[in-house]
């Protein structure tokens, strides 16, 4: 009778784990680059959510690849092979990862792209559109400068959505033929922030007031290319950045910052939205199909510019 009890009081408290999501759950998170903004604020997001969801069960470990994707899919293929209840892959080019999505798949391990680009083998990526992004900011910029002058153009060609920003700037370029490029730079994401300021320090002591503007694939090259002008007594040149951290929005509402815009991403919702899709698909047992609306998820991002900046602060 008192094991029979037992029983009763085990299922029932299994049950009740079930139905308030407190299950417990272990989730591998593979970061392209723990260093980026944009990666913490999916992670704040998240955490956020983890916190008033009361989801104190769920164990999170990190595993950062460095900007590498190589090493995103040896993360991959890690998580894999450790049986882990979901992934998350943030801000990853996961071109690479083929094989251990593929791993991932076999083993039953639903797997969470937060702007990393539709890849086969993941649930859903949820993302902005990158493409309308660039086109706000980009066509503001050239706008700004008159359709005439010099500028400096950054790209990076690891991560989708900085590729395909970079892309739609060069097309929208040729339909502005008084803009010249003086030098494009594709930056290494391993060392983004060091790059982009060696690279600035560079054209600021070759070309100095011949730069008109500067372009950048996102906020934190923007603000080292400020940091890297300002150091040489630049002043008056028109950057661009695309993110909308808060330092950003911040540098964009001083009157006399070289940071005329930027884009606001809603990091920290897509951090709360994976939470949210992994608890329906993995704890609740609801269908994919059920959960997801599309393949690939787009959330809204403002443009953000000196005349509206305090909007976003």
């Amino acid at each position: 009778m008192k094991k029979w009890i037992t029983g009763l009081l085990v299922a029932a408290s299994a049950a009740t784990l079930a139905s308030t999501g407190a299950l417990a759950l272990d989730i591998a998170w593979v970061q392209s680059n723990a260093a980026a903004q944009s990666e913490q604020r999916v992670k704040a997001g998240f955490d956020a959510w983890l916190k008033e969801t009361g989801k104190a069960d769920w164990n999170v470990s990190y595993l950062d690849s460095g900007g590498s994707g190589e090493k995103t899919a040896a993360n991959i293929q890690d998580a894999a092979s450790r049986g882990v209840g979901a992934i998350i892959v943030t801000m990853s080019d996961l071109r690479a990862s083929k094989a251990a999505l593929e791993a991932a798949n076999a083993a039953k391990i639903p797997v969470f792209a937060v702007d990393s680009g539709y890849t086969p083998g993941v649930v859903v990526d949820i993302t902005t559109n990158n493409w309308a992004m660039s086109a706000d900011v980009s066509t503001y910029l050239l706008d700004q400068m008159g359709g005439q002058g010099n500028l400096v153009f950054f790209r990076m060609a690891d991560h989708h959505g900085t590729r395909k920003r970079g892309d739609v700037m060069e097309k929208v370029l040729k339909e502005y033929p008084g803009v010249k490029v003086l030098e494009e730079h594709n930056i290494d994401y391993k060392a983004f922030f060091e790059d982009t300021s060696k690279s600035m320090e560079d054209y600021a002591a070759r070309f100095g007031k011949d730069i008109n503007a500067v372009w950048a694939p996102w906020d934190e090259p923007a603000q080292a290319t400020i940091n890297a002008m300002t150091a040489a007594g630049l002043t008056g040149v028109k950057v661009i950045g695309i993110d909308g951290h808060p330092q950003a929005v911040a540098e964009v509402c001083k009157p006399d910052s070289m940071m005329i815009a930027t884009v606001s991403q809603p990091f920290e919702k897509m951090g709360k939205q994976v939470g949210e899709w992994i608890n329906s698909i993995v704890v609740e047992k609801k269908a994919e199909d059920d959960v997801i609306p599309s393949k690939t998820v787009y959330m809204d991002a403002p443009l953000v510019t000196k005349k509206n900046c305090k909007d976003f602060l």
